[in-house]
C-alpha cells in the first residue's frame, strides 16, 4: 500500500510541475524548459539555413490547345504557390505522378474551393469579378508527400504562371515534428514515428482500385506513370532531457497481472467510401478480464492503436452542382448558366464519374432565365414634323424618348443605343419652282417705223413642267406682248438687219448670222451711215438662235442641295427629269445617260475634342464595350475613352441613316 501511495504521489507531483500555470514552456522539441522553436524551413531550433525558397515564372508560348505541364512540385515542398500573373481563359490543373488527378482533371472544370492531395490541402481560387485582373491560384502550406505536376489547359496566350516554393537542403535536417501525444501518454516520452510499410500502400491501393472499378479515367498528357517510394519520417533518437524525473522517483513497475486488451473499436469516420477507425485498449485483469483503471497497467506497454480501413464501399453517386453565372443581360430577360457534375466521394476525395452513376437521381438544371430589372425602351412622343423647307430638300423630326418601365423619361444611356428610332431625316418637296417664269423681251419692235409689238415667252413651271395655267401659278398670266413705236417712217435714221444666214446645226438649238447697218429711210431711198448715227437707237442683234427640227428629249437637272452632313460622310440630291423640245415631261432619254440624283459629299472625318482626363482604367475594356455597359456611369467612367469612342461612331451612324 505505501509503494502504490508513493507511486501516486509522485505521479501527481509529475503532472502538477507539467500543467501549472505560468510554468516552464515547452519547445517543438517536446522537452519542458526548452526554448527551441520551428523556424522557416520547419526545423526545431535550426537556423533558416536548411531550406531554399525555389521560384520562377512560366511564360513559354503554346501554340496547340489542351494540357501542358508548367512545374513540377517535388515531394516535401512547403508553403506552395502558383498563380497566373493575369486573368485568362485558361485554367490551372494539377496531378500526381501517380495519374490521379487532383484539380480540373478529364476536361472537367472544379469549382474554386479547397482539394486534397499530395498529402496536404489545395485552396483553388478563380477571381469571378469583372474588374479585377488577378488569375487563378494553387496555394499549399504542405509538405507534400510525393511528386506533384503543374499544368495549364491551354486556350489563349500564356500570360505567365508564377510558382513558389520551399524545399529541404541537401545540408538541412529533416523537420522534427513530435507526434501527436494521447491522454495520459508521458511529456517527455520518446515516440518512434512509425511509418507505413510500401507494401500496406501497394494493399490500401489495390482497394481502392477495386472498389472503384470501371471510374472514369482523367485525361492529361500522355506521360508514364512513376511510382516512388515512400519516405519514412526520421526516427527521433533517444535521449534524456535536462530536468526528467531521476531514475531513482521513477514509479516502480506494475503489477503482471493486469495488462492491456483490445475492447472493440472506434466508431468508423465515414459511413461509406472507405474511411477509418482505430481499437479501444483498455486495462483488464489478466484472468478475469475485468476492465480495471489504467494506472494498474504500464502505460509504457499500452499499444499504439493503428488506423484500420473501414465502410470500404463506395459512396452513392451525387450531383454537384456550381454557382449560377452572372446573368447574361443587365436587363430584361437573359439566362445563366451552371456546372453539374456526377460526383463519388471515396478515400475522403471526390471523383467526377460518368454521368450515368447519377441516373438514380434527377439531374438538376444548367440554364436557367433571369431578369435583373425590366429594361427602359425607346417611344416616338410626336408624329414627325413639317419639312423645313417649302421646296427642295429639307428635314423634318420628331420626339424620341427613353422610358422606364414605370413610364419616367430616363437619360438615353438606360435604353439601348442601337435600338434607338432617329429623330431626325432629310424630306424632299421636289424643285423649287411654282410660278410663272418669263422670257426676255425680243430686241425688235414688229414694224420698223410707226407702231409695232415686241414679245416674250411665258412658261408656268410647277411639279409637272407645262406651259399651260396650272395650280400653283394661278390664273393671272403675265402678258407676252408689250407695244413699241419706232417713230415716223419718213427721213428716219435706224438699223437695218439683213437676211438671216442659214442654221448652224441640223436639228435642236443653233445659231444664225446676219448684217445688221444703220441707214437713213426716206420715201424710196436707204443711205447707209456711221454706226454712231444709231447709236441711240438699241441696235438688233446680229445673231440668234435656230432651231430646224426637234432633236429628241433631253435630260434637265436642279441644282445640287446642301450636304446632310458637314463631316464624316453625308449625301446631297437634286431633281433630274427628262424634257421634250417643248419643255414636257417625257420618257425617251436615254437611261443610260441620266445624271446621278444623289452623290456622297463631306467624306472627311469629324476631328473629336481630345479630353486629357478621359482614359481607361481597366486593360479589358473593349470587354465593357462588347457587353454594352457603357450605359451606366460606372463603366463610362472606368472606361472613359472606349465608351467615347463607340459613342461617337453611333452617333456618326444615325446621322446617316
Amino acid at each position: 500500500m505505501f509503494v502504490s501511495y508513493l507511486i501516486l504521489t509522485l505521479l501527481h507531483v509529475q503532472t502538477a510541475m507539467l500543467a501549472r500555470p505560468g510554468g516552464e514552456s515547452i519547445g517543438c522539441d517536446d522537452y519542458l524548459g526548452s526554448d527551441k522553436v520551428l523556424d522557416k524551413c520547419g526545423v526545431c531550433g535550426g537556423d533558416n539555413t536548411g531550406c531554399q525558397v525555389v521560384s520562377g515564372v512560366f511564360k513559354h508560348a503554346l501554340t496547340s490547345l489542351g494540357y501542358h505541364r508548367v512545374v513540377e512540385i517535388p515531394q516535401g515542398a512547403t508553403k506552395i504557390n502558383i498563380t497566373e500573373m493575369h486573368k485568362s481563359n485558361n485554367y490551372l490543373a494539377l496531378r500526381s505522378r501517380s495519374g490521379r488527378s487532383i484539380i480540373n482533371g478529364n476536361w472537367a472544370i472544379d469549382r474554386p474551393g479547397k482539394y486534397e492531395g499530395g498529402g496536404t490541402m489545395f485552396t483553388y481560387k478563380r477571381p469571378n469579378e469583372i474588374s479585377s485582373t488577378a488569375g487563378e491560384s494553387f496555394l499549399a502550406e504542405g509538405p507534400t508527400n510525393e511528386i506533384l505536376d503543374v499544368y495549364m489547359i491551354h486556350q489563349q496566350p500564356n500570360p505567365g504562371v508564377h510558382y513558389e516554393y520551399i524545399i529541404m537542403g541537401t545540408n538541412a535536417i529533416s523537420p522534427q515534428v513530435p507526434p501527436q501525444r494521447r491522454p495520459g501518454e508521458p511529456l517527455n516520452g520518446q515516440l518512434e514515428a512509425e511509418g507505413r510499410s510500401q507494401e500496406d500502400g501497394e494493399e490500401e491501393r489495390a482497394e481502392e482500385k477495386e472498389d472503384l472499378r470501371g471510374e472514369a479515367r482523367e485525361i492529361f498528357p500522355s506521360e508514364a506513370a512513376q511510382t516512388f517510394p515512400v519516405r519514412h519520417p526520421d526516427r527521433f533518437s533517444p535521449h534524456r532531457p535536462d530536468n526528467s524525473v531521476p531514475p531513482a522517483l521513477q514509479p516502480p513497475r506494475r503489477s503482471r497481472d493486469h495488462n492491456w486488451k483490445q475492447l472493440g473499436t472506434t466508431a468508423c469516420s465515414t459511413t461509406c467510401g472507405k474511411g477509418s477507425q482505430y481499437p479501444i485498449f483498455r486495462c483488464v485483469h489478466r484472468n478475469t478480464h475485468e476492465e480495471v483503471p489504467e494506472s494498474y497497467c504500464d502505460p509504457n506497454m499500452k499499444p499504439t492503436p493503428e488506423e484500420e480501413p473501414c465502410n470500404l464501399f463506395s459512396c452513392p453517386a451525387f450531383w454537384d452542382i456550381g454557382e449560377w453565372s452572372e446573368c447574361s443581360k443587365t436587363c430584361g430577360l437573359g439566362m445563366q448558366h451552371r456546372q453539374v457534375l456526377c460526383r463519388q466521394v471515396y478515400a475522403n476525395r471526390s471523383l467526377t464519374v460518368q454521368p450515368y452513376r447519377c441516373q438514380h437521381l434527377e439531374k438538376p438544371e444548367t440554364t436557367s432565365t433571369c431578369q435583373l430589372k425590366i429594361c427602359s425602351e425607346w417611344q416616338i412622343r410626336t408624329d414627325w414634323t413639317s419639312c423645313s423647307v417649302p421646296c427642295g430638300v429639307g428635314q423634318r423630326s420628331r420626339d424620341v424618348k427613353c422610358v422606364s418601365n414605370l413610364g419616367d423619361v430616363v437619360a438615353d444611356e438606360e435604353c439601348n443605343v442601337k435600338l434607338r428610332p432617329g429623330d431626325m431625316e432629310n424630306c424632299d418637296l421636289g424643285p423649287c419652282a411654282k410660278s410663272w417664269f418669263l422670257a426676255e423681251w425680243s430686241e425688235r419692235c414688229s414694224a420698223e417705223c410707226g407702231a409695232g409689238v415686241r414679245t416674250r415667252s411665258v412658261v408656268c413651271m410647277t411639279n409637272h413642267v407645262s406651259s399651260l395655267p396650272l395650280e400653283g401659278c394661278g390664273n393671272n398670266r403675265p402678258a407676252e406682248a408689250t407695244p413699241c413705236d419706232n417713230g415716223p417712217c419718213a427721213g428716219k435714221v435706224e438699223w437695218y438687219s439683213g437676211s438671216w444666214s442659214q442654221c448652224s446645226i441640223e436639228c435642236g438649238s443653233g445659231t444664225q448670222q446676219r448684217e445688221v447697218i444703220c441707214v437713213r429711210k426716206d420715201a424710196d431711198t436707204f443711205e447707209v451711215l456711221d454706226p454712231y448715227e444709231c447709236a441711240f437707237l438699241e441696235r438688233p442683234p446680229s445673231q440668234q438662235s435656230c432651231h430646224l427640227k426637234p432633236c429628241g428629249a433631253k435630260w434637265f437637272s436642279t441644282e445640287w442641295s446642301m450636304c446632310s452632313k458637314s463631316c464624316q460622310g453625308g449625301f446631297r440630291v437634286r431633281e433630274v427629269r427628262c424634257l421634250a423640245d417643248d419643255m414636257t415631261l417625257s420618257n425617251l432619254c436615254d437611261p443610260q445617260l441620266k445624271p446621278e440624283e444623289r452623290e456622297s459629299c463631306n467624306p472627311q472625318d469629324c476631328v473629336p475634342e481630345i479630353d486629357e482626363n478621359c482614359q481607361d482604367k481597366y486593360y479589358n475594356c473593349n470587354v465593357v464595350v462588347q457587353a454594352r455597359l457603357c450605359v451606366y456611369n460606372y463603366y463610362k467612367t472606368a472606361c472613359c475613352a472606349s465608351c467615347t469612342r463607340v459613342a461617337a461612331r453611333h452617333t456618326g451612324f444615325l446621322g446617316s441613316r
